[in-house]
């Protein structure tokens, strides 16, 4: 009988007698949080992870414990990748390629929340910019090492109900800029990257899918938030969940937050998370007038959406895939 999993659910839970000898991983994003969390529980089962990080100096110091517990052949290694420069991504990628080596597995990990208003290093608004075109340009490029059976897991959040793409000006030149607005966009970006990537590779046995990993306190990404505005929107979740006689919402554990991304990479049916949204380890529900919390917009999912975004992403990094 299949084990069931939650919002409690732990890494360790998720993949208790899971022998992922072999398998090849890459997880971006693997000098904090979540990327380390994740890069440590598949290598402790087996599995050869690669793991990208801007800052290679951070990454080794953080991924000292993934290296410690790494068994049955497990293991790590790391290359760099700044993922708000396309000339670092591009390098990347290539080194990849050139290695040759296959992958089962990518986690599209690394990501920035609610900074000021800025630019990458080819000008494309940070957020968007970092969180989308950065891994829409790695993963596209290295799709090739993908083989029959792999799965692209993209990290996106429950912000992305802030705001649907805006194909017409994703770099806020003509919108005033709001930080969470244009974290909203980015991670509906990851959602529909999943949804249109997973249409153009599952011939070849390659599916992908988006998670949200949950609300986490105790990473980096939500540095730039305001506590005070944070709270308020804890309240506003509090109360909508009271008005439906739900609990309280509570804050999850780094294991916790990471738990979704490897049950939906290792654990659940290919067939069953393909092109969907998936929060605490499980398929999200279509999120219907003001919900607060829970779910996922029908636009993240809109197939002819994806399309759209894919070509405008193409168009702006100018690049074909």
């Amino acid at each position: 009988m299949a084990k069931t999993f939650g919002a409690e659910s732990t890494t360790d839970e998720v993949l208790e007698g899971v022998d992922l000898s072999g398998k090849r991983v890459l997880v971006t994003g693997v000098s904090a949080g979540l990327g380390v969390e994740t890069a440590r529980v598949l290598a402790a089962h087996g599995a050869h992870v690669v793991g990208a990080a801007r800052d290679l100096k951070k990454a080794r110091k953080a991924t000292e414990a993934v290296r410690a517990q790494s068994a049955n052949g497990g293991s790590l290694e790391l290359v760099e990748l700044d993922l708000a420069s396309l000339a670092s991504v591009r390098a990347c990628a290539d080194g990849l390629v050139k290695a040759g080596k296959p992958f089962d597995l990518v986690i599209a990990n690394a990501g920035v929340m609610a900074p000021p208003f800025g630019k990458t290093k080819d000008g494309f608004e940070t957020q968007f910019g970092t969180n989308h075109l950065g891994h829409f340009v790695l993963v596209n490029r290295i799709a090739a090492l993908m083989q029959p059976g792999a799965r692209l897991v993209n990290l996106s959040s429950a912000g992305h109900r802030y705001a649907d793409v805006d194909l017409d000006d994703p770099n806020f030149e003509r919108t005033p800029y709001e930080p969470m607005k244009g974290y909203g966009r980015s991670k509906t970006a990851n959602i529909l990257f999943a949804v249109e990537f997973d249409r153009r590779h599952k011939a070849r046995g390659i599916r992908a899918t988006a998670v949200h990993p949950g609300g986490i306190d105790t990473t980096e990404l939500g540095r730039h938030r305001d506590a005070a505005e944070l709270q308020r929107t804890i309240d506003t979740i509090n109360a909508n969940l009271a008005a439906k006689g739900l609990p309280p919402f509570k804050f999850k554990t780094v294991p916790q937050g990471a738990a979704t991304s490897v049950w939906a990479g290792v654990v659940a049916p290919a067939e069953a998370v393909a092109a969907h949204y998936c929060e605490d380890c499980h398929v999200a529900e279509l999120a219907v007038g003001e919900a607060t919390w829970g779910g996922v917009r029908a636009y993240a999912l809109d197939p002819e959406h994806a399309k759209a975004l894919w070509a405008k992403s193409e168009a702006m990094v100018g690049e074909r895939f």
